[in-house]
């Protein structure tokens, strides 16, 4: 409670301003996208400050590094009636939670189409909770398959040709090199099981918006053996390198990166991060839509990204949403993309001769296409505690085996019934 307070009377001060007898203060509490407060860094605070009019101006509030905690500040904040939320960046996992606990202003139908035109298929499923729009599309994110090109040569992979992580295993044992993956115990873990689960055909959660007593999991399933089959694979192979088990996205790209290196899934900013890095070989370095589950099936690439969300009890929900209408025009977005790294949630953004130089090789192009494809993580009220579930159960990643999709789905199920505790 005293945390609560102290959050809500830092924000009651912040919100002062706004009644100075000038044009309101929007309030955007932003994630860290590499640009920080910087007016002139190229991330959302360069944003604010281009979609500041004479109606209204726009101040960024930083909120923490981890999606986790993004989460708790802002549940924390909608919770307690907070009326400078107007304008939140949200992982699109959280807003299933915060729409359903009636925290976002409902989304001005005469502004729907232009908050829905243009999008990638994976960021419109995203930004839905119970088929209405509930936030705006913002920026889009994908993983994508990155390998060098002598690795692939050397191992006799056709890259031109989809690939199935089994491929991928036995040529990185071929050829005695690694793949970078993210599996410690955190998000970016749930992100792979997901995309895995998917890619196999099946579903984690198989019916988004039940309530706890009928909710319905696909985990126990050969979807799930599937998925929990490639995991054990990589771990027992020692293809995941040494420290598989404390990997993330950056610990991975570190392993790709060095001279094992041969494979990697990891997000789009990894072009801009080894170009920044000035690695001698990234002449070597391609990129491919995101492995097979299993031979015959397409694969399921994981959808991240930001959408963006008006608080329920904001005080200028209307000019929320006018702001929002800048921020993820394709202008924009576009200079957002260049500026970030951070994919748009706009097609056409795509095209831009800037994006394109971003992104050379076709990359750019290469990342659309897997937006499309792209399928969001599970769509629930419950996501938390689903998320954390999966991450407990699949950890250690060297003790993943064909029973461990059940055993996740049991354990899980009790945690939503509360008899047993994360």
């Amino acid at each position: 409670m005293a945390v609560t307070a102290a959050l809500v009377a830092g924000a009651t001060l912040a919100g002062c301003s706004s009644d100075s007898g000038g044009p309101p203060v929007l309030f955007w509490y932003i994630n860290p996208d590499g640009g920080g407060s910087d007016p002139e860094g190229g991330g959302q605070a360069q944003l604010a400050q281009e979609c500041s009019t004479d109606e209204y101006s726009i101040d960024v509030q930083l909120l923490p590094n981890s999606a986790s905690d993004q989460r708790i500040q802002l549940l924390r904040r909608l919770a307690a009636g907070d009326t400078t939320m107007d304008l939140m960046s949200v992982d699109p996992v959280f807003v299933a939670e915060f729409a359903e606990a009636e925290y976002l202003a409902p989304v001005p139908e005469d502004m729907t189409d232009e908050f829905t035109k243009d999008r990638v298929e994976s960021a419109l499923e995203a930004a839905k909770w119970k088929d209405k729009l509930v936030a705006v599309p913002f920026w889009a994110n994908t993983q994508l398959l990155w390998y060098r090109t002598s690795v692939a040569d050397e191992a006799g992979l056709d890259m031109d040709k989809p690939v199935t992580w089994k491929q991928l295993v036995d040529a990185a044992e071929k050829t005695d090199t690694t793949i970078g993956v993210q599996s410690m115990l955190y998000e970016g873990y749930t992100v792979w099981i997901n995309a895995l689960v998917a890619g196999a055909g099946g579903k984690i959660l198989e019916n988004p918006g039940a309530d706890f007593n009928s909710i319905e999991f696909g985990l126990e399933s050969p979807a799930g053996e599937d998925a929990a089959e490639v995991i054990s694979e990589v771990a027992s192979s020692g293809v995941g390198g040494p420290s598989m088990g404390s990997s993330d996205e950056t610990a991975s790209l570190n392993l790709f990166q060095s001279d094992a290196g041969g494979f990697m899934v990891n997000w789009p900013y990894v072009y801009a991060a080894l170009e920044a890095a000035e690695v001698d070989w990234l002449d070597d370095l391609e990129a491919v839509q995101y492995p097979r589950t299993v031979e015959g099936e397409d694969s399921a690439p994981p959808f991240g990204g930001i959408n963006l969300a008006v608080g329920a009890d904001s005080a200028n929900p209307d000019l929320a949403y006018e702001a929002a209408a800048c921020i993820t025009s394709v202008e924009h977005q576009t200079a957002y993309m260049v500026g970030t790294g951070n994919p748009a949630s706009s097609r056409s953004v795509f095209d831009d001769p800037e994006v394109e130089k971003a992104f050379p090789n076709g990359i750019a192009a290469l990342i659309r296409d897997s937006l499309e494809k792209a399928v969001p993580r599970p769509q629930s009220q419950y996501y938390g505690d689903i998320s954390t579930g999966l991450q407990m159960s699949f950890s250690p990643p060297s003790a993943v085996g064909p029973q461990t999709p059940a055993n996740a789905q049991t354990f899980i199920l009790d945690v939503l019934k509360g008899k047993a505790l994360l």
